[in-house]
């Protein structure tokens, strides 16, 4: 492995392009060479409200507000988000994400993960309106 890498993120395929709509996600880890970090680049479209949610067997997950604004379904609970916040999540939690009217960009930060990842979909999340 080498000492470092550079990797543009924006540069990188969108890997969620299809799968839903007003979501882009691009995924750094194998582009980094990286053993123990995870590093993705989310960016939803204003307005944009994802209906299902995810969680971890075993990675904790630290979430950046790069741009715009939002909030976050953890455990059914919503919370807001502006520029700059950082959210810690316990493996267990359950998320989910809403963009706000200008957008929302974020940075997904993760830790050791098993061999083929161990994130579960949760299809079934409430919003409370």
């Amino acid at each position: 492995m080498t000492p470092f890498t550079i990797v543009n993120l924006l540069e990188l395929d969108d890997a969620v392009a299809g799968r839903a709509e007003g979501v882009e996600g691009r995924f750094g880890r194998s582009h980094l060479g990286s053993e123990h970090l995870g590093v993705s680049h989310f960016r939803y479209a204003p307005s944009t409200r994802i209906p299902g949610g995810h969680h971890h067997r075993e990675q904790e997950e630290v979430y950046v507000v790069v741009s715009g604004s939002g909030r976050i379904l953890l455990d059914g609970e919503v919370r807001d988000l502006r520029q700059w916040d950082a959210v810690r999540l316990s493996p267990a939690v359950v998320r989910s994400f809403e963009a706000g009217p200008d957008g929302l960009e974020v940075l997904a930060i993760g830790a050791d993960r098993p061999e083929g990842g161990d994130g579960v979909l949760d299809s079934e999340v409430s919003w409370p309106d």
